[in-house]
């Protein structure tokens, strides 16, 4: 199967849109563009996808609806503009995807979010409920309060993160070019588009580089490069498109040849864990009987609650824990879903009895086999 087929079976989507795009190069939404993205985001829906959207723009809108001729420079001016056209944003959406009976919702986040494997659990927990509920979530950076971002326009970057967080089958980047070539196609006539290239590769980033980027769309093609790397880490295969054309979407999903295809390197599985063990830093230890060795070993399953019998060390939700045997010898290692207190109280027990006994139950697995790595 061609890389191109692979993304007709894709069911997990990330779509981020542009502000140069979305705004129109400054001059307000476009809300005729997003009815035509949201029409086809249905469509995908409609098919079984399941669809998290990406969206930049909010510094732009702010700065329509202020009155201002220019996007700012100072910090506090940005941050304004944020708050403002975040509103107008999310309005923008929710009455395009309103039409197509589509509920969403507004998820901000910083690259902190990410990085804090708390939070980090909180959020992906949060995303895949939505997803699983047919919601789609229309995620952005938290320009508010994310200093670094507002400065690097990072929403790529950000984008690619969230294809890790969901585990993105596909991340699709629309843009205002048709995908990413090999020269500057407004300087050179011969420039020719690259159709598909591996992420990771430097010389594709050392192209990238070597291009500018627009006066509201803050990170040019290199960020996306970069992006795309990011979600290679998770196996996610990268398209990056032009959100003019129409049913661009759509071509995507049907494997048609558009845009730039950036691919892993590596299978979905491997990049996922390999990407996993490089955030590895041991907080504590659980003790796990010959039954839920067995089980991570052979099976590939998560870790219950029911087979711990011991707790050590201090760690807390979303830090890393080593699953241990009897003997002391390490199996596994991986995020844990609870605190070491609340592992304490629910060791041994069947997850059905998470509830009671903690007063709330966040995931029926103490360690998601997706967030576990074999030793």
């Amino acid at each position: 199967m061609s890389r191109r087929e692979q993304l007709k079976d894709a069911r997990r989507w990330v779509v981020k849109v542009g502000s140069s795009l979305l705004t129109d190069d400054g001059r307000g939404l476009d809300t005729g563009l997003i009815a035509m993205w949201v029409e086809q985001l249905a469509i995908l829906r409609r098919l079984g996808a399941q669809i998290v959207l990406v969206s930049s723009g909010a510094v732009a809108e702010g700065v329509k609806r202020l009155g201002w001729r220019e996007r700012p420079h100072a910090l506090h001016e940005l941050q304004a503009a944020a708050a403002v056209g975040q509103m107008g944003l999310i309005q923008a959406y929710e009455a395009a995807f309103k039409v197509q009976g589509i509920h969403t919702a507004q998820i901000l986040l910083t690259h902190d979010d990410l990085a804090h494997r708390r939070r980090y659990l909180n959020a992906r927990s949060t995303l895949r409920t939505l997803t699983a509920l047919g919601v789609v979530p229309v995620v952005n950076e938290n320009d508010t309060v994310a200093v670094d971002e507002i400065r690097l326009g990072d929403n790529d970057t950000l984008a690619g993160l969230v294809a890790n967080l969901v585990e993105a089958d596909v991340l699709v980047i629309l843009t205002d070019q048709d995908g990413m070539y090999d020269k500057d196609p407004k300087r050179h006539e011969d420039a020719r588009l690259i159709r598909e290239a591996r992420a990771g590769d430097r010389r594709l980033e050392a192209l990238a580089a070597s291009g500018g980027s627009g006066r509201w769309g803050r990170g040019g093609m290199l960020t996306k490069v970069q992006a795309a790397a990011h979600a290679a880490r998770s196996g996610t295969l990268t398209v990056i498109a032009s959100g003019k054309q129409a049913r661009i979407l759509e071509q995507i999903a049907a494997g048609e040849p558009v845009g730039t295809l950036i691919y892993p390197d590596q299978p979905p599985l491997v990049a996922r864990k390999r990407w996993l063990a490089g955030q590895l830093q041991v907080r504590g230890e659980v003790v796990i009987d010959d039954g839920a060795v067995t089980v991570l070993r052979e099976a590939g399953k998560s870790l219950l609650p029911i087979g711990v019998t011991a707790v050590r060390g201090d760690f807390a939700r979303g830090e890393v824990v080593a699953c241990v045997d009897g003997q002391g010898r390490e199996v596994a290692r991986g995020l844990v879903n609870y605190s070491a207190d609340e592992t304490r109280r629910i060791m041994g027990q069947p997850s059905s009895r998470i509830e009671a006994l903690l007063g709330y139950v966040d995931e029926p697995e103490l360690i998601h086999r997706d967030n576990l790595v074999l030793m």
